[in-house]
């Protein structure tokens, strides 16, 4: 059995930037990074890679696991802001957040990430959005795209990979304390390790084992809520006038049948839908890319409807799967449907499918969402889609296509202090299994946040080396 200083559990955006600042401080600990997903150069999907059009349910996922995490293959979109994105802010102050996602921002920058742009929310939209009750939250973007993102991440990989040991294709099975303090976990392979620090940062992939862990260690949770909803596509040229100057754009709306909560999430210019396995059940996102030649003619975005549940029912993040289940059964993955047809009552069929002048991105099956998703969220939807016609004509189409189900699964959110220590002394939560966080932003932030604890702590190496 080896022994560490530091265990970071989950490569994610969090334990990425965890180890980065961990190096660049030059620290001392003996410091283990693990993840149960393939290394940068193997993360590889087989839709991508032309193997099979559609999902076929890799174990463990390479769009949502492996080193990165699922921002890896995401469009490298960076918000900096407080007003969505998780509520680190809570802990440490709006100054110190601020702080922190903006030194994220510069190190992107400095491994290669100022030649993307940086967008920031337009006032005269954000005016005219409140003409019609869309209220667009203020943030700074940087767009770093799927491609840029992945070079990013592979030179900070360069840069840790003689400080921090990283193992991959390792899960972590169970985590105990042992009577001087220190952890013991043990992974799939029988192996086990220790260490003084334990940092979980699972992302939202392992919130379940994040969960049990707590309920283990008897550290306290708070229910969270789960967003359900489908993810739009249609002309970019529809939403050209907004994302082209701030291209990320997160509207909120409050329905007038129901008083819910609707969202626009993760907007991607010229982008492409794709497939995700969250724990064998398949939904769906979106990515985009930075190099021209590998934009599509579509833009892409969610729609969410936030689900906020009181007891005594508990399991918010089951309720949600179920609802995704029910989608891989009735269109074997991922479901396709025209507006048109959604507010006429009829499914979508390949016939129709064929007359349709916006052309999918992602091959789904053609059905009717109205058999999944429930008659509140759905109704939801369709009004927040006809209140974006008014500020962007053409979203109301009858060739607007939908994709269901998105869900944002939410871990309960872990009971931390404000250096993202746990009752338990040594174990920290960060990242968006955490709950606290749910952007890579904020997620990166929470890293640097408790590594630069970490190495106040251990102190630098004696040489000074990093």
């Amino acid at each position: 059995m080896k022994t560490y200083d530091i265990i970071i559990a989950g490569a994610g955006a969090g334990g990425v930037f965890m180890a980065y600042e961990l190096t660049k401080a030059g620290c001392s600990a003996e410091i283990l990074m693990v993840d149960k997903g393939a290394p940068l150069e193997k993360r590889l999907c087989p839709i991508k890679k032309g193997v099979t059009p559609t999902c076929i349910k890799c174990r463990p996922c390479h769009i949502m696991n492996g080193y990165g995490g699922a921002g890896t293959l995401s469009d490298g979109k960076y918000n900096i802001t407080t007003q969505f994105g998780g509520d680190l802010h809570k802990y440490v102050g709006v100054e110190k957040a601020m702080e922190l996602m903006e030194y994220v921002d510069d190190v992107l920058c400095g491994f290669g990430g100022s030649e993307a742009k940086l967008y920031s929310t337009n006032k005269e939209l954000k005016t005219q959005a409140l003409h019609y009750d869309l209220h667009l939250l203020e943030a700074k973007v940087r767009h770093l795209g799927t491609d840029r993102n992945v070079e990013i991440l592979g030179r900070i990989y360069d840069y840790i990979r003689d400080t921090v040991e990283c193992r991959f294709h390792t899960t972590l099975e169970s985590v105990e304390q042992q009577e001087d303090g220190t952890f013991l976990v043990t992974t799939d392979r029988g192996e086990q390790f220790a260490c003084r620090d334990l940092v979980l940062a699972t992302g939202r992939s392992g919130s379940k084992w994040m969960g049990s862990v707590c309920d283990h260690l008897g550290i306290k949770q708070k229910k969270n809520r789960v967003d359900i909803g489908v993810r739009v596509e249609l002309p970019a040229e529809i939403f050209a006038h907004i994302t082209d100057q701030v291209y990320e754009s997160k509207f909120v709306y409050q329905t007038e049948k129901y008083n819910d909560l609707v969202r626009t999430f993760c907007m991607n210019p010229y982008g492409e839908v794709v497939a995700e396995n969250t724990n064998g059940i398949v939904t769906v996102n979106g990515h985009s890319y930075a190099d021209p030649a590998l934009r599509t003619e579509n833009t892409n975005f969610a729609l969410l409807v936030s689900n906020t549940f009181t007891e005594p029912f508990e399991d918010s993040n089951e309720y949600g799967e179920s609802i995704a289940r029910l989608s891989n059964m009735l269109g074997g993955g991922v479901l396709l449907q025209r507006f048109g047809d959604l507010v006429k009552g009829r499914r979508s069929s390949e016939r129709r499918m064929e007359k349709c002048f916006t052309r999918p991105t992602l091959k789904a099956t053609a059905g009717d969402l109205s058999l999944v998703i429930p008659k509140r969220q759905l109704d939801d939807i369709i009004e927040m889609i006809y209140a974006l016609d008014k500020i962007a004509p053409g979203t109301a189409n009858e060739d607007t296509l939908l994709y269901g189900v998105e869900v944002k699964f939410y871990n309960m959110k872990v009971e931390v202090d404000e250096h993202m220590e746990t009752a338990v002394k040594g174990l920290y939560a960060i990242g968006d299994g955490s709950g606290v966080t749910h952007s890579l932003s904020q997620a990166s932030a929470s890293g640097v946040l408790v590594a630069r604890i970490l190495a106040e702590k251990y102190g630098v190496k004696p040489d000074g080396t990093k």
